[in-house]
C-alpha cells in the first residue's frame, strides 16, 4: 500500500490503482487514521485440541476406513467402540481448516480435453461425420444413420443405412468418400465426436494410411461437432419424416431422397442462401452474380423502393469454424 500512496503523489490515485491492481476503495481506507494498527493474535482457548490432537483426529477422518464416512458416522462409530476424541462440530471445523470437507478418497483424475478449434476455406478441408438413430418397426429397434458433411459448403458426401453401429462399415464409408472426393494425404481433416466407432483403433488406422487428420469432440460437449448435430436436425424435422420406418429398405428410400434433395435443391441460410453443391462445385459466384443482376433490373425499375440504395446478393461465405478463437473477428456459424 505504501508503493500506491507513493506513485499516487506522481501519476493520480486511480492509475496508481490501476497499475498496482489496488481497489481505490482499500487505498482511501487504508489512509484512514487507525488502519495500520496492528491487532493482537487471538490467544490460543485452553480447552482448545493440541496440534498432536487435530492431527491424530486427521489421520482417523482420513483413513481407509472412515475416507468415504460422514464426520457423524465417525463420531458415533469411535462412540460405539469406547473412543471420544471431540464433538461433531469439531470434526466439521478441523477438516474445514484443512480444506477437507469434500470426497476424502483419492479421485480418478481425467485427461484435460482441448477444445478443437478448426477452420475451412475451401470444400474438402474439413469434414464431420456422426451417427443417428431412425427407429425401426418395432419398439426398441434401430437403423444407423452415417452421415458425412463438408463444414464449408454443408455438402453431405457420403452417407450410409446400416442394422448396426459397425467400426468396419464406418471405414468403408470414409473410404468411399475419400475415393469419390478425390481427396490427396494431407489436405483432410475429420472431425467427430467419442463415439465408440469414431474413436475405434481400425478408424484410426485407416485415416492414417489415407492421410487424413483426425479430430474429436470434448466429452459431453454438443457444440464441437454443431454442423452434423443441424444437419440431423434438417432430416427429423423434414416434412414426411415418419415416426417409424417400416423396413431397412424404407428408410434408405427415404434418406436417397432427403439427400437427394438436401445437396442440389435446399436453399442453405448458413451458405447464403445456396445449394450445397452449388458451393461444393465452385459454382457459387455465378449464382451470386446472376442474382445481383436479377436485383440491379429491379432497382432500375423502382429505385425508390430500395430508397436509391443498389442491392446486392449475400456473398458466399469465406470461412466455417468449429469453435472460433475468441479474437477473432464474426466467423461463420452453423445456420439452417
Amino acid at each position: 500500500m505504501n508503493a500506491a500512496i507513493k506513485l499516487s503523489r506522481e501519476t493520480g490515485v486511480k492509475p496508481a490503482c490501476e497499475a498496482l491492481n489496488i481497489n481505490r476503495a482499500s487505498f482511501y481506507r487504508a489512509q484512514a487514521p487507525g488502519s495500520y494498527v496492528i491487532k493482537p493474535e487471538r490467544p490460543r482457548p485452553p480447552l482448545a485440541l493440541t496440534d498432536e490432537e487435530e492431527q491424530t483426529i486427521r489421520d482417523i477422518m482420513n483413513s481407509q476406513r472412515f475416507a468415504d464416512a460422514s464426520p457423524y458416522e465417525v463420531y458415533a462409530s469411535l462412540l460405539d467402540e469406547g473412543e471420544y476424541h471431540c464433538s461433531i462440530r469439531t470434526l466439521y471445523r478441523i477438516l474445514e481448516r484443512h480444506g477437507e470437507v469434500c470426497e476424502r478418497r483419492n479421485q480418478l483424475t481425467r485427461p484435460a480435453y482441448s477444445k478443437p478449434e478448426l477452420l475451412a476455406t475451401a470444400p474438402n478441408q474439413v469434414w464431420s461425420w456422426d451417427i443417428t438413430k431412425l427407429k425401426g418397426p418395432a419398439k426398441w429397434t434401430y437403423f444407423y444413420l452415417y452421415v458425412i458433411i463438408d463444414i464449408f459448403s454443408r455438402y453431405v458426401v457420403g452417407w450410409m443405412i446400416a442394422d448396426c453401429e459397425s467400426t468396419e462399415l464406418a471405414k468403408r464409408l470414409i473410404s468411399e468418400s475419400c475415393d469419390r472426393q478425390s481427396i490427396q494425404p494431407g489436405e483432410l481433416t475429420l472431425h467427430a465426436d467419442r463415439g465408440s466407432s469414431m474413436t475405434s483403433k481400425g478408424v484410426g488406422q485407416l485415416l492414417a494410411d489415407l492421410g487424413v487428420t483426425k479430430t474429436h469432440s470434448r466429452p459431453y460437449v454438443s457444440d464441437d461437432n454443431p454442423y452434423s448435430e443441424a444437419h440431423f436436425k434438417i432430416l427429423k424435422y423434414r416434412p414426411g419424416f415418419p415416426a417409424q420406418f417400416g423396413s431397412i429398405q424404407d428408410a434408405r428410400s427415404f434418406c436417397r431422397d432427403f439427400f437427394g434433395w438436401y445437396n442440389y435443391e435446399h436453399y442453405h441460410s448458413g451458405i447464403a442462401l445456396l445449394t450445397p453443391a452449388s458451393l461444393h462445385y465452385g459454382q457459387a459466384d455465378e449464382v451470386v452474380n446472376k442474382r445481383n443482376q436479377v436485383l440491379d433490373q429491379a432497382f432500375k425499375r423502382t429505385p425508390n423502393r430500395f430508397k436509391n440504395r443498389i442491392p446486392t446478393a449475400q456473398p458466399a461465405p469465406m470461412a466455417a469454424w468449429i469453435n472460433p478463437p475468441a479474437e477473432s473477428p464474426s466467423q461463420e456459424v452453423p445456420k439452417e
